[in-house]
């Protein structure tokens, strides 16, 4: 008896590693404002703008466009040339605090409000994100407080 694989199943085990981890590939926005779309041109319909640092799931990148997923889930066009490689993550709760060690009760180094962009340094694979402020103070955040992990 022979055993067939259909196609669409090689293929998908080509896309996904033959079963390895799948890896959200974050980016974020490093001009001054970014101009989300519906559509990968620049004659598409103009949906939004948003600020320096805002960061998006990366889902597909096609020429000059990247495809993003926001933390809501909006699926958006933006151009390739004002995104980057350097990871952001933003504050989703009224006050985070950021503390000196990945524990609840380890000091508190400061203390950011919702929708402010902190640099991404490092995942702790335990449920806290290593960040920098903008002022060069450095803490941990839980990740379920943070969008962009």
């Amino acid at each position: 008896m022979r055993f067939v694989i259909p196609l669409h199943w090689l293929l998908l085990l080509a896309l996904h590693g033959g079963g390895s981890a799948y890896a959200v590939d974050f980016v974020s926005v490093r001009e001054r404002s970014a101009i989300l779309y519906d559509a990968p041109s620049l004659q598409a319909k103009k949906l939004f703008v948003v600020n320096r640092y805002m960061p998006f799931e990366q889902v597909v990148t096609l020429n000059s466009w990247v495809k993003v997923r926001d933390r809501s889930g909006g699926l958006y066009w933006v151009e390739k040339r004002v995104l980057g490689n350097e990871r952001y993550v933003f504050a989703l709760l009224p006050l985070v605090d950021a503390r000196t060690e990945p524990d609840f009760g380890s000091a508190r180094v400061f203390q950011v409000r919702q929708q402010i962009a902190l640099e991404f340094l490092e995942a702790t694979g335990t449920g806290w994100v290593k960040v920098r402020h903008q002022d060069g103070n450095i803490g941990y955040v839980r990740g379920t407080e943070v969008w962009g992990d």
